[in-house]
């Protein structure tokens, strides 16, 4: 081997390590956001995308959206640590929390702290109360789903209707809050309960035709809605990752409206675990979160 081949071999060799040193050094870690699919997929994209733009810049990390299938896929994927922070439902937000030691509930809209669920029904029928609702056909949003589905049946045992019995039929899962008043103005099925923020603004888009489905019934208030996120992010991200994306959040005023106006906020304030254990206590009393 002369002198002059063992040298370029010597450089080719330097050059593949400082390459593979240079990729190794330069990756940084991911911090993924996503959200339980309640709304259509653009909607969803268009909302999340948003933030993890504002977020990219205030953290000074790469932020990307992971779009979700299912409420029980966002609560998989936090678990997993496929996803570091995600807008859970008050339901699922429990759920998740529960199978990552250390996570928390961050913020949430003002609204968030009151939140309703509204029953609807087909225009054309005679009902004035829940107790009506026996021996119709109905439909839920997601099984997972706080307002569409926790705890409007919470609301409907104490208004003596059982959904599993007193319904004409099974009750039908529609999968999320747009597709539940789609569904009764459609007339596939006569009544069904959705996110009375959900209902509100469709209605504010003249998007429902009001000929066709009508509300029935607002639910008492309940918490919601929340930011919730891992307990080992300042492990992985560095000290105080967790208080900077809160306050992050937090932060969001007029100058980001386009963000706030996606998530149907005037602002996020903050929350705490605490604030859920309501939801807890239901979700236990039907069997949905075992003790």
């Amino acid at each position: 081997m002369t002198w002059a081949y063992a040298l370029t071999l010597m450089a080719l060799g330097a050059g593949v390590l400082a390459t593979a040193c240079g990729d190794a050094g330069s990756s940084e870690e991911t911090f993924y956001v996503a959200g339980v699919p309640d709304q259509n997929a653009a909607t969803l994209a268009r909302r999340h995308n948003a933030l993890t733009s504002y977020l990219r810049r205030e953290l000074g990390v790469d932020v990307r959206y992971r779009p979700m299938v299912s409420y029980a896929a966002t609560v998989a994927a936090f678990k997993r640590g496929d996803v570091h922070m995600a807008w859970f439902g008050g339901l699922t937000g429990v759920q998740a929390r529960g199978v990552v030691p250390g996570s928390l509930a961050i913020a949430q809209r003002p609204g968030d702290a009151a939140f309703r669920s509204k029953f609807i029904v087909r225009a054309g029928l005679h009902m004035n109360d829940l107790q009506q609702l026996r021996g119709r056909t109905f439909t839920f949003g997601s099984e997972s789903s706080t307002s569409g589905h926790l705890m409007p049946h919470h609301f409907l045992l104490q208004a003596g209707i059982d959904p599993d019995t007193d319904f004409k039929g099974n009750p039908n899962y529609s999968g999320s809050h747009d597709k539940t008043w789609k569904l009764v103005e459609s007339g596939a099925f006569e009544a069904g309960v959705l996110s009375e923020a959900v209902w509100k603004a469709a209605l504010e888009d003249g998007k429902v035709d009001t000929t066709r489905v009508r509300e029935l019934f607002t639910t008492p208030p309940y918490y919601d809605y929340n930011w919730s996120i891992r307990g080992d992010l300042d492990t992985r991200f560095g000290p105080g990752f967790s208080d900077r994306a809160r306050q992050a959040l937090l932060d969001i005023g007029q100058s980001d409206r386009e963000i706030l106006d996606l998530y149907s906020a005037d602002r996020f304030v903050a929350t705490r675990n605490e604030n859920y254990e309501a939801i807890r206590e239901v979700a236990e009393s039907l069997g949905i979160i075992r003790q």
